[in-house]
């Protein structure tokens, strides 16, 4: 007797579901690592790894995150002009006073595939650096770290 299992697709009509997460206290790798594991739906028995299947989160507090040990003076950030010797530098306390946002979003954006659907699910992904956002619309569920 010969046993059929089912791959299962989930439905195109998503339910999109909101999470908060204050990340005032938390470690960056940690913190960042749980918001990838929810965007991608990980958390959720409904998981199929090759779909988004509507989780999106909005981080509050992002320029109260942590990192350990040395990494604020030696943690750097790179970008690049274009143009010949157009390489930037920045350590993590000056992204930090410059745009604390980006910290996050980084970090997060490393943990997800690096195909479409991370880029998908990277629009999932709103980070603010207070405590506001502008989502209580969508009634947002606070995240257990």
């Amino acid at each position: 007797m010969v046993l059929k299992t089912k791959t299962y697709f989930p439905k195109a009509d998503k339910e999109i579901q909101w999470y908060v997460v204050d990340a005032e206290g938390q470690v960056l790798g940690r913190l960042a690592s749980r918001i990838a594991q929810v965007l991608r739906g990980k958390h959720h028995p409904r998981f199929t790894p090759h779909a988004d299947l509507g989780f999106r989160v909005a981080v509050i507090n992002a320029e109260k995150v942590v990192v350990t040990g040395d990494k604020p003076a030696q943690k750097t950030y790179f970008r690049y002009s274009g143009y010949p010797g157009g390489d930037k530098y920045r350590t993590f306390e000056e992204q930090m006073a410059v745009k604390p946002q980006f910290i996050i979003t980084n970090a997060v954006k490393g943990m997800l595939p690096k195909n479409r659907l991370g880029q998908q699910l990277m629009k999932g992904l709103k980070v603010y650096a207070g405590p506001n956002h502008p989502h209580q619309a969508q009634a947002p569920v606070a995240l257990p770290l």
